[in-house]
């Protein structure tokens, strides 16, 4: 039963099926359900080739970095909330797809960006940016600031007015909704987003993915167009030899919704576009840096 429902698990990354939340969420309660009786039975050590977030949700953490105290008991998990939880390791395995595959990446330039920034084109995606760069920093501390204060964002990344956290799944999964600065001269104009943040770690690196959700009720901003996250994934992983630093990945593909907006009354190119989304990085990167720099002077 338990491989039979894994299968139906790893099925709905189909495109056909993704639009489908209850078949994800049945299939998540069921494996529950049948890793709850491998426990009973006395499995102590839960199979490897059960998903990694599954042993962690059912309190069989098998990785070297334990989960915070004080989690969420499954039991207590919603059927919306599992639902949270499997859009975000869909956008985790679509991320790490994309970092494993051979895939050709043309460079960007970016002025003052101090980072390698590239992009390529990925069915089902559209336009990907990357960025890389190394920060002066360990793991613990960017995991900190990125994922656990993400509501004090705004204080220090200029790209965004807000960022409020609408619901708490567990230690590991939000809701947010964030609201962007106006681009220079209005270009774009202001965009907000409604999205799934999910944190995993993975031996000594740490995935902090995105992706866009839907809430009841939806959280509204006047003067905004609702853009869309189709994924975001930012890889921590301490350098080799040094783990006081950290080597920063950060996949980003986003929906502007460019379409709304008129531009002397014509469409917005998609030239524009895409300059934008790789110039929001590099401007996201330089104010991070600057933050933790003034935090570590004294």
């Amino acid at each position: 039963m338990l491989r039979a429902t894994v299968k139906l698990c790893c099925g709905i990354a189909h495109d056909h099926l993704r639009r489908l939340p209850g078949l994800k969420i049945t299939a998540v309660a069921v494996i529950q359900k049948d890793v709850r009786g491998l426990v009973v039975r006395g499995s102590h050590c839960l199979p490897s080739k059960i998903p990694h977030y599954i042993q962690r949700q059912m309190g069989k953490e098998t990785a070297a970095c334990r989960e915070p105290a004080g989690d969420v008991s499954p039991s207590q998990f919603s059927s919306t909330d599992l639902s949270y939880i499997t859009q975000g390791e869909m956008a985790l395995q679509r991320a790490l797809s994309i970092l494993q595959q051979h895939t050709s990446w043309q460079a960007e330039t970016m002025l003052d960006a101090r980072a390698a920034m590239s992009s390529t084109t990925l069915p089902g995606l559209g336009k990907v940016f990357r960025a890389e760069v190394v920060l002066a920093v360990p793991v613990a501390r960017l995991h900190q600031e990125l994922f656990e204060k993400i509501e004090q964002m705004p204080q220090w990344n200029l790209t965004l007015s807000q960022v409020k956290v609408l619901q708490r799944v567990g230690t590991d999964t939000l809701v947010t909704h964030e609201v962007t600065t106006p681009s220079p001269g209005n270009l774009v104009g202001q965009r907000d987003f409604v999205s799934v943040r999910h944190c995993v770690r993975r031996e000594t690196a740490v995935y902090l993915v995105g992706t866009t959700t839907h809430v009841e009720p939806l959280p509204l901003q006047e003067g905004c167009i609702r853009a869309e996250s189709r994924l975001s994934c930012i890889v921590l992983q301490p350098l080799a030899g040094d783990p006081s630093r950290t080597r920063f990945t950060w996949l980003l593909s986003m929906d502007l919704k460019a379409s709304a907006t008129v531009l002397l009354g014509g469409w917005i190119p998609a030239s524009v576009v895409n300059h934008v989304l790789p110039q929001s990085q590099a401007d996201f990167i330089k104010h991070l840096r600057r933050h933790l720099s003034a935090a570590t002077c004294p």
